[in-house]
């Protein structure tokens, strides 16, 4: 069965829209450094210094589009995660910087018609907040998930949209609420797209346009996030599964996370599994369809290996099977807690 859903482009995205942390400086020389070196938007080490690099720190959304409309040259940073990360290694080297810290209008939420606006700029620490977690539980544990306390701190939602690593762990849960992205332009436009598009190259930002927020429906239904690291603690994913149930549709939305490009939506196994649950009584579900959607989701992300010539039947390498096995774990506890 092939991977269905809601699929993610490749990194080219980085350096259009890399909504990573505040800049304190309005002017900065950027030099190579530990890959480890992830905080804040100016990387020091030893090594011998870069030509200096104009940052500009505007106060509003628009603002921000305007300098980045007039500079095509230039990176907009708010958390620095990510982008530190690619100058350290000299995967990026940015002629100029916008920082986003000090928009005030994309580092909080507001309620609109049963969805939340999310601002770009949320960190993943404020997101990991009772508060927040009581409105969106699932995106609430993805961002208590996201790392240490320091990366948590810094990294910024917008970040993880924009940045488009496959380990980001608030981009499943986005493709299962089915999220939409409200994009600045030039001269105060905006226009929304589906977080899936950007995320699967099927539409990209244009020049000059910024992340602004992320519109999420209000689901009031359980939510669960789960991921499996190498190690104990936080750490990068190996696999991650979101999963939400929507009672008023009788549905159940599952990404996939790490294991692709891009989250990865099993939507036959979806449907298979929603027809199974007993809405109108306490959502209630035999115990063997549990393990059955865990494999059925596993299957639909992760398939066989394809036919040898000669006709007979090929084995997934022991890692691939190991991959298998852990995402049809994450799949079933998830449908498990979310229908306790």
């Amino acid at each position: 069965m092939p991977p269905s859903g809601p699929l993610r482009s490749g990194p080219a995205k980085m350096c259009q829209s890399c909504h990573v942390g505040p800049v304190s400086t309005y002017r900065t020389a950027t030099r190579a450094g530990p890959v480890g070196q992830r905080e804040g938007a100016v990387g020091l080490t030893t090594h011998a210094p870069q030509a200096a690099q104009a940052v500009t720190l505007p106060t509003t959304l628009d603002e921000a589009v305007a300098v980045l409309t007039a500079t095509p040259a230039a990176v907009p940073v708010a958390g620095g995660t990510d982008l530190m990360t690619s100058v350290n290694s000299g995967q990026l080297r940015p002629a100029a910087l916008v920082g986003l810290g000090r928009i005030s209008e994309i580092r909080g939420w507001q309620y609109q018609d049963g969805h939340a606006l999310l601002g770009a700029g949320l960190t993943h620490a404020r997101m990991g907040r009772p508060d927040f977690a009581a409105l969106i539980p699932a995106l609430a544990a993805a961002a208590r998930a996201a790392g240490p306390p320091q990366i948590r701190n810094a990294g910024t939602l917008g970040g993880n949209i924009a940045s488009a690593a496959p380990t980001g762990d608030a981009l499943p849960v986005l493709a299962a609420l089915e999220a939409t992205l409200i994009i600045a332009g030039p001269s105060g436009a905006r226009r929304e797209m589906p977080v899936s598009y950007l995320l699967a190259g099927m539409e990209m930002l244009r020049a000059g346009e910024l992340i602004g927020h992320v519109r999420v429906p209000l689901l009031h239904a359980p939510q669960v996030f789960l991921k499996a690291t190498g190690r104990t603690g936080p750490g990068r994913a190996l696999a991650s599964v979101a999963l939400v149930l929507d009672p008023a549709r009788r549905g159940v939305r599952c990404a996939v996370g790490a294991i692709a490009p891009m989250p990865l939506r099993p939507l036959e196994a979806e449907e298979w599994v929603a027809r199974l649950i007993d809405w109108d009584n306490g959502r209630a579900i035999v115990p063997e369809a549990l393990s059955a959607f865990g494999e059925y989701v596993a299957a639909a992300c992760i398939p066989d290996a394809a036919p040898a010539e000669d006709g007979s039947a090929q084995q997934l390498p022991p890692a691939v099977l190991h991959l298998r096995r852990t995402v049809a774990a994450l799949a079933r506890r998830a449908l498990g807690r979310a229908l306790s």
